[in-house]
């Protein structure tokens, strides 16, 4: 249902015009929602690309050929958040060996430290530099909490460097939030990554208004729940009053939910495949649902 729900949205809309002929450019050219990065000037646009599982090929043109198609629409569309991590596999090589060559101001890079001690971190650091072919990172995050006070340490000390130019910590389960939260409320960072869907909603309990109140900025994580959002509404049509807040697939319904939360930076769902990519792009397009229809879709997820 995945790929239905898609391919069932991008033939409506190529049928009403939003498509160009020939290609998957939208010929809607509406800025995409950016949100700032607190503390900083900076704004970062909503929908980004995450690229566990989906970046882990090898280098055959003929699995890179989607991949260099996700990051055109990506870029084409306003994004520019791609986030990677040393523990994906290729995807770390993927993502340096496709970005260059791009206008490198377009393109703001994360990944992750996930090590145990200095030396190891720092080992493993350098060969994502090396990976990703830079000499700066965005932003730098210590993976899933592992050794996190070390970790934290040493990349304030890149960052002092300039080779980091923000830093933070991340987990992708409910069960880790309460230690998400005691992190962030006695060491100072700039991002905070973390689960949170229409589906899985604990974040709005302390994690989000945490963040809000600390001036520390989000990245949203496993925003369709690994798929099982889309299994879930198999079968089902998109209701009615979506269009309300210019949702026209499951994908954009699932994805407006988040980014309508103010204290929300920018979500990464991972996908391999360019259509996806542009149905994510269009969730930051347009009008986002207020509180009411919120709770209306909240109730209509929740009966299914």
């Amino acid at each position: 249902m995945f790929r239905l729900s898609r391919r069932e949205f991008l033939a409506g809309t190529a049928a009403a015009g939003m498509l160009k002929a020939g290609g998957l450019t939208l010929a809607d050219d509406r800025p995409m929602l950016h949100r700032s990065i607190p503390g900083s000037a900076e704004q970062l646009p909503i929908i980004g690309l995450g690229t566990a599982r989906v970046f882990n090929v090898d280098d055959s043109p003929e699995l890179l050929a989607p991949l260099r198609a996700v990051l055109k629409e990506l870029l084409d569309g306003g994004g520019s958040v791609i986030d990677t991590a040393p523990s994906y596999g290729m995807a770390e090589r993927v993502v340096g060996d496709l970005v260059t060559g791009l206008e490198s101001g377009k393109v703001f890079l994360a990944t992750k430290v996930a090590a145990n001690g200095k030396e190891a971190g720092l080992r493993q650091i350098q060969n994502s530099f090396k990976d990703l072919r830079t000499g700066i990172v965005d932003l730098y995050q210590v993976h899933n909490l592992r050794d996190t006070k070390q970790q934290l340490g040493l990349l304030r000390e890149l960052q002092a460097e300039g080779k980091i130019r923000y830093i933070g910590i991340t987990h992708y389960v409910d069960s880790q939030h309460d230690e998400l939260v005691d992190w962030v409320r006695r060491e100072p960072m700039d991002f905070l990554q973390f689960n949170y869907s229409i589906a899985g909603r604990t974040a709005e309990q302390t994690l989000l208004p945490l963040c809000e109140d600390m001036g520390v900025a989000t990245m949203i994580n496993r925003p369709f729940k690994r798929g099982r959002l889309f299994r879930g509404v198999k079968g089902k049509a998109l209701p009615e009053w979506a269009a309300d807040f210019d949702c026209h697939s499951w994908g954009q319904f699932f994805l407006k939910y988040i980014a309508a939360n103010p204290a929300v930076t920018n979500i990464i769902p991972a996908t391999a495949n360019p259509k996806h990519m542009l149905d994510n792009i269009q969730a930051g397009k347009g009008r986002l649902p207020d509180a009411r229809q919120r709770a209306k879709m909240i109730q209509f997820i929740d009966n299914l």
